[in-house]
This record gives C-alpha cells, structure tokens and sequence, in this order.
C-alpha cells in the first residue's frame, strides 16, 4: 500500500492484514454437528459466539440458531473447560415483545430473549452482550436504510413515519473493544451488558439527518411516509422476503424490529462500565454514506452543499 509523507513523495507500507502462521486456524463446523463444535473449540480458553440469523430459512428457524445452537456452544464449552464464553444476543430481547407490524411481534427477539436463557443454563458465568442496531463499515443500519431497496423510488416508508420510535445505535469498534476488554475482566463473568451508543435519536430525525448527509432532501424527493398506506412496499417486502433477503435485509421481520423502541435498562452495565469510550455516530455517518451521495460525481466549490446538520439528541429515558 502507498502512503504519501513529505508532501507529494510516497513509501510502500506493508500492512499486516492477520496472524502469523498457526495464531489463525480456520475450521469447518456445523452448527447442528456437535462433533465439529467440540472439534472447533476443544483447544480454546475463550470462546466468542457471534452466531446469528436475522430471517428464517427452510434449514434453520430462529430457534434452531438461536437457542438450540447457542446452547449447543454453551454446554460444549464448558464441557471442554472453555474459560470464558461470550455470547452476543441483542437489545430489545425479550420473552413478549411488543407487535407493531407483525401480529405476534418479533419473533427474532423472542428467541434471542430464549438464547440468553439457555446460554445461562448451561454456562452461568457466560457474558451476555446485547447490541443495538450497530453501525460502521458495509454495515446491516446505515447502508439498510441508504439502499434503493429500502426506499419506494425516493420515498421513506417508515412505521408511524418514524416518529416515536427511539435508537441508540453503537459503533461496531466500541462493540469489539468491549469484548476484548471483557475477556480479561475479572468482574465481567455472569453479567450482561447492554452495547449502545452514547445518544438516543428518533428514527424519523434519523432517516432525515442520513438523507440531508447523502444530499437527497426535499429538493431531492426525499419524504417520509407511513407503510400503512403503502400497499406496493408490503409486496415487496413479501416478495424479498421469499426470494432474496440475504442481498437486501428487507423482510417483515426486520420491518417489525424497526418499530421497536430500543429499552436501555439502568440496572445493567454498558460498554463504558468496561471503561469503552464511545463513539458518536455523527463522526461516522458521513464517512459511511459518502459514496451514497446524490451527484456524487459533481465538482462541488467550496461550502456549496455545507455541513448536513445533525440530529436532534432524545434526552429522555
């Protein structure tokens, strides 16, 4: 890779992309194999399960990966003398969830709520990470809502437009760092921790705040509207759903989980409890959208466009 130094000479930096020789080990496994599990993880002292799905699929329910797998790891883990194990759920978890576009509610929620239950049963020192909607490069938050998938031509469809729906989105590197910083926290075992960002913001001012970034506002064609009244995106989030929603995220049951308001519970532990500082989405989001632009290929002069600005913060709980 060349970097410039020196004004307009350049040096060649070698970048250390992983490992060396025998630090990483890819190995196959099945999730419904439990002699690959055992394989994968009988050599290790710390065990992090980032496994998850966020659709069904005719060879795995949410059930099937998030709480039958999850427990699987968990007992293979302990069986095998793993020291830590870290299981990844999510925020918003929770036994009953709210419904808001599916009559039932959310059942991706309802099984990480189930997962965690399992994951403590079989491994009670496990520590529990439940993100919000996390947000950093080629991401499933920002690049979700930017796509054209997402939108009906250059309209929004939101539930309620947005409005009184709260996020509190994390950085994906603040969600990483809390994880090494666990491993070695002698505190951390048998706690669960709740990773969001250091701002709550309404979706309806979210989605305005990333469209005034990728300058496609008003004069655009950008408007907000509620799905209720949009027939057309019910077809198809119907039709994605069957037929593609691995290449674009849309289906009922991610449009479910947008509706959701994110509950921070006070009496547990963030990133910052495992001394994290947490990043702002406002420093990321221009970076993360910049290649979404409206006439992206336009030579702007100095101060045409100006600086989008940012959401409005929710101070309440």
């Amino acid at each position: 890779m060349l970097v410039p130094y020196r004004g307009d000479e350049y040096e060649l930096v070698r970048m250390k992309q992983m490992g060396d020789l025998g630090q990483i080990i890819f190995y196959p496994y099945h999730l419904k194999d439990e002699e690959t599990l055992y394989k994968a993880m009988k050599y290790s002292n710390v065990v992090i399960n980032l496994i998850g799905r966020e659709y069904e699929t005719r060879n795995f329910s949410f059930d099937d990966v998030h709480v039958k797998g999850a427990r699987d790891i968990a007992r293979i883990a302990k069986d095998v003398g793993v020291e830590r194990l870290i299981h990844v759920s999510a925020l918003n978890a929770t036994d009953n969830p709210k419904p808001h576009v599916l009559k039932k509610g959310s059942e991706f929620m309802r099984s990480k709520f189930r997962g965690e239950m399992a994951v403590r049963e079989e491994f009670p020192d496990a520590i529990v990470f439940r993100p919000a909607d996390i947000h950093g490069d080629e991401d499933r938050f920002l690049r979700y809502y930017a796509s054209a998938t997402r939108h009906q031509g250059r309209w929004m469809p939101l539930y309620n437009k947005g409005v009184g729906i709260i996020k509190q989105p994390v950085f994906v590197s603040d969600v990483a760092q809390a994880i090494i910083n666990a491993i070695g926290d002698p505190y951390a075992p048998g706690k669960t921790y709740q990773a969001v960002g250091p701002r709550r913001y309404e979706l309806s001012e979210l989605m305005d705040y990333f469209h005034r970034v990728m300058r496609k506002t008003d004069e655009w064609g950008y408007k907000r509207h509620h799905i209720k009244y949009d027939p057309i995106f019910w077809m198809k989030v119907a039709f994605t759903e069957r037929v593609c929603p691995v290449w674009t995220g849309l289906t009922w049951e991610r449009v479910e989980r947008e509706a959701m308001t994110d509950v921070v519970d006070p009496k547990l532990p963030t990133l910052e409890d495992l001394g994290v500082p947490l990043t702002l989405l406002e420093d990321r989001v221009e970076y993360q959208l910049f290649d979404m632009r409206a006439n992206a290929y336009h030579e702007e002069t100095l101060g045409e466009y100006g600086k989008p600005e940012p959401p409005p913060i929710v101070t309440s709980a």
